[in-house]
């Protein structure tokens, strides 16, 4: 039976006060997409605020990234996103929080996309991040009040790949960091290398390179689930 599953995109722009734009990553979104699309699951778009979310990171060279961006249904979810607020979690078996630096502004404050996630992965669903997007599970608590990801497995852009594309200094914290304070497992692999990490329900990638793999690994948890 086909899934329905719902990538999260942020609707930060700006990279702090260094005058370079920013926004969700394309290949981060575009790469899950078709995974996802190619095993006939249903896929569809949030961002933050709603409407058309900021792009960062496209590679004209990679098709799967022009194919995202070129379908039909895809061009018409990015042109008028739903917000957050706008999203019934019980619609939805997985959740995708894609990537890129736009995230570590809005993310960790949204309540709405919190209990998105919160919502699908208390009925069962699946919660997955890749490269900055763990930054909207910093928020994410279960019901009883624990963070969803104190005690897990998880991986995130680390602190090395941070310092390595020069922008320690403006995001405004290191996610590897953040994910440790929060009690979870942090587990990275060689920088800018596809790292992916499943605990159970939740499943993480490390970095732009992991974000095919994050994909797979959603529905090898989708089909552990169900079973």
């Amino acid at each position: 039976m086909p899934a329905r599953i719902l990538l999260a995109l942020t609707s930060h722009g700006q990279l702090a006060d260094t005058g370079r734009r920013t926004g969700f990553y394309v290949s981060e979104a575009a790469h899950p997409w078709r995974v996802f699309h190619a095993a006939g699951h249903q896929v569809d778009i949030v961002s933050v605020r709603g409407g058309q979310p900021p792009q960062d990171g496209l590679d004209p060279s990679d098709p799967v990234q022009t194919e995202f961006l070129s379908d039909p249904a895809v061009t018409a979810q990015l042109s008028a996103t739903p917000s957050t607020g706008d999203i019934d979690a019980s619609a939805y078996d997985a959740i995708l929080y894609v990537g890129g630096h736009g995230t570590m502004w809005d993310f960790p404050h949204d309540e709405q996309l919190a209990a998105l996630g919160r919502g699908i992965y208390e009925s069962g669903g699946v919660v997955a991040a890749v490269c900055h997007g763990p930054a909207g599970l910093l928020p994410l608590t279960l019901s009883d009040g624990s963070h969803l990801i104190a005690g897990k497995r998880v991986t995130g852009f680390s602190n090395s790949e941070e310092e390595a594309v020069g922008l320690t200094a403006a995001v405004p914290f290191l996610l590897q960091n953040r994910l440790r304070d929060l009690g979870g497992d942090y587990r990275s692999g060689p920088d800018f290398a596809p790292h992916v990490v499943t605990d159970g329900r939740l499943v993480t990638g490390q970095n732009p390179a992991s974000a095919d793999g994050v994909a797979r690994a959603v529905l090898d948890a989708l089909h552990a689930a169900a079973r």
